[in-house]
């Protein structure tokens, strides 16, 4: 049992990660066809927030546990990494993944792990000693994950997979659409730009989670706070109003989809695993979406699969697994540190008691005696007599 709760933390994000390979693919399907990225994510934080405040309010009515308020601190904290992690990191992965293609938007989110780990480290959440194999297997680990993630978007080599015949059907569905050189530098910028973001939303959660230790209750306020920014920046900068429309069933599923799983229950499980493993751990399954995307798209959009695909994906599992031992390392030498702690103090509340059971046992057998007399005292006193 103890063995299953180590790894919970693990498979919860891996889920994670296809939930976002599957927004990935299918807003980049959507924004092609039309619908705008700021309302895409209007309604998508819209759909989080109508399913997860219910949900909130029977899970405690059940549970007779009181809905957590917010003082002024956590509103203030809640409030910016609502904006930072998905106000402006979702506009401007949207924008930029809307601009360039799907591959490019999970290729350069792969860079994610290097910068919370860079971040975490100037902050004090990780601590790195290159003499030590844990730190050593941790930095090698996210350098492969980087590297074969990259790799995956470009290298090529020989196609092992969907042959040129194939290429129309990905057409049909994503549209014939040339990209000015210009617009696709811009659009790597804005995807870089929401990698930032979201290293800073990553790290910012392990200081509420002190807070605000309420997890389901952290994610339902983000959503929130994260509608009415929405809202805010949409309406400023959307003008066609039949841009708000939602003008298929596919674009309403798109944005539920995203909605729900994406957003409402991925905060809620992200946030409790960073509160478990910390920031640099989460982040280091974000390479995993992008080997998601590559087989997702594969098999539903036809894309095609090379060499350097496969290895970029070898290097990406095997770059996991590394850290994951590095990071299991690190906290069964915690645990240790903990049990060695706790039994050097059992040691020292023995001491004590036998201590007093001495003095107890001395007061017994003089009981009406003053504890302040020495026996040399009792002695002179009783020749005196």
């Amino acid at each position: 049992m103890g063995k299953i709760e180590e790894y919970k933390p693990a498979m919860a994000l891996t889920m994670i990660q296809v939930s976002y390979a599957g927004v990935t693919l299918s807003a980049r399907v959507t924004l092609v066809n039309g619908l705008s990225p700021r309302v895409f994510i209007l309604y998508r934080q819209a759909f989080a927030t109508i399913f997860i405040f219910p949900f909130l309010y029977f899970s405690r009515r059940k549970s007779n546990v009181v809905i957590s308020s917010l003082d002024l601190k956590s509103f203030s904290l809640i409030f910016l990494v609502s904006l930072i992690g998905l106000t402006v990191n979702q506009n401007l992965y949207l924008e930029g993944l809307y601009l360039t293609s799907s591959s490019m938007g999970s290729a350069v989110s792969n860079i994610i792990p290097a910068l919370t780990f860079l971040i975490s480290f100037l902050a004090g959440y990780e601590k790195v000693n290159l003499r030590d194999i844990r730190s050593f297997a941790k930095i090698a680990g996210t350098i492969l994950c980087v590297a074969g993630a990259v790799s995956m978007t470009l290298l090529r080599g020989p196609k092992i997979l969907n042959s040129g015949s194939a290429i129309p059907l990905a057409k049909s569905v994503l549209g014939d659409i040339l990209i000015d050189q210009n617009m696709w530098l811009v659009g790597c910028l804005f995807l870089f730009s929401s990698t930032l973001c979201w290293s800073f939303w990553l790290i910012l959660q392990v200081p509420i989670s002190t807070y605000y230790p309420d997890n389901l209750s952290l994610s339902a306020w983000m959503c929130l706070f994260g509608t009415i920014q929405c809202a805010i920046v949409t309406f400023f900068l959307e003008k066609d109003s039949n841009a708000w429309i939602l003008h298929s069933y596919s674009e309403f599923a798109t944005c539920l989809y995203a909605g729900i799983v994406a957003s409402a229950l991925s905060f809620t499980v992200q946030a409790w695993a960073i509160s478990k493993r910390g920031p640099v751990f989460a982040a280091l399954f974000n390479p995993l979406c992008t080997v998601v995307v590559t087989i997702l798209a594969a098999l539903f959009f036809q894309e095609e699969i090379y060499t350097g695909s496969l290895i970029g994906g070898l290097g990406v599992i095997v770059g996991l697994y590394i850290v994951l031992w590095g990071k299991a390392k690190d906290v069964m030498v915690n645990q240790e540190q903990m049990r060695d702690n706790d039994q050097s103090s059992e040691v020292n509340i023995h001491i004590e008691d036998s201590s007093n059971t001495t003095t107890r046992n001395r007061d017994l057998k003089n009981p009406l005696l003053s504890k302040h007399k020495s026996t040399d005292e009792i002695q002179t006193h009783e020749q005196v007599k």
